[in-house]
């Protein structure tokens, strides 16, 4: 138990450091090539902040740990919205003026509402996974469209001033690039072990601790950038991290974990777990698509995120320990 806590005690922030440098060295090698700030924003950094929740999930996917695989990803997509918008809105209420945020908004919402059409019957299966890589495929090829558009907008502006910041050498980025890949790929396998062994002995399931510890812990990022961007009022940055990160959870997460191992879904995962992401994103949606008014997340509605997600996780924590 002490080893299985000393794993996820340093498993975490290695794993949390490690993305960022692999995140960071990409983006900057790609900007030293000339891609454009948009397009490095949309697929690297946009979907990079992912990158804990599927070397993770991969991982526990692998080692038949489907509960983790699954609850990493769909708690994280919860954790985005309720735990880091909320907490973000409110310190400081968030503006959304991007065109490219509001066309991804009612993406995100289909895609969520695909994936939850797919495990009603309890499984992602082999061919569920497959048809979700299908999507993200397509949404890759739609980011990159927008991203070669080379179109002026709000968040492409916030995009190229937080990457023409980053400073060094191509050679220093690519030492960065390969270090942290391989820092991420050894603190995940540590981190899943410690994981599943602490879920062992308490006697809670795989599925609890996905959701919670490893939920929040690979949402640091997001949480992170998110309150960067705000302070500097990069506020669509802000929401955009965000939807890219759920987007990239819920199709690539999701469907290269069920590529390697079709993965069951509780009856309790889902008409609880699912729901809240539910809730969570047609919530999302409504407040800042910004119907017959300006898109904004004001800290009312943050407070109510957060406290929604205050209130979930003593759910949680109830269920695990009753």
């Amino acid at each position: 138990m002490l080893l299985a806590g000393l794993a996820i005690a340093i498993g975490l922030p290695v794993l949390l450091w490690s993305a960022g440098k692999f995140v960071g060295g990409a983006a900057s090698i790609a900007n030293h090539f000339g891609v454009s700030p948009l397009l490095i924003g949309m697929l690297i950094i946009g979907f990079g902040t992912s990158a804990p929740e599927i070397v993770v999930s991969i991982f526990a996917a692998i080692n038949g740990n489907s509960g983790i695989a699954l609850g990493n990803a769909y708690g994280s997509n919860i954790a985005n919205i309720m735990l880091i918008l909320g907490l973000t809105a409110l310190i400081s209420p968030i503006a959304v003026r991007s065109n490219i945020v509001k066309k991804e908004l009612p993406v995100l919402l289909g895609i969520t509402f695909f994936a939850v059409w797919q495990v009603l019957d309890g499984t992602v299966s082999k061919d569920d996974a497959f048809s979700l890589l299908g999507l993200f495929v397509l949404l890759l090829s739609w980011s990159i469209w927008h991203g070669m558009k080379g179109d002026k907008d709000v968040l492409a502006d916030e995009y190229s001033e937080e990457i023409n910041a980053t400073e060094g050498t191509v050679k220093t980025h690519l030492i960065w690039l390969i270090s942290g890949l391989l820092l991420l790929v050894a603190s995940s396998r540590m981190l899943v072990w410690g994981s599943v062994e602490v879920a062992t002995f308490f006697g809670v399931s795989d599925t609890i601790i996905g959701l919670t510890v490893l939920a929040i812990g690979t949402s640091l990022p997001e949480l992170a950038s998110s309150l960067i961007a705000v302070k500097k009022g990069e506020h669509d940055l802000a929401i955009g991290n965000v939807i890219g990160s759920n987007m990239f959870n819920t199709l690539a997460v999701v469907g290269i974990a069920g590529t390697l191992q079709p993965m069951s879904v509780s009856a309790d995962f889902l008409y609880r777990d699912v729901l809240v992401m539910i809730a969570a994103t047609v919530a999302l949606f409504v407040f800042c698509i910004g119907i017959k008014r300006q898109g904004r997340l004001n800290r009312l509605e943050g407070a109510a995120f957060l406290a929604a997600y205050i209130g979930y996780t003593y759910w949680l924590i109830t269920v695990a320990f009753i």
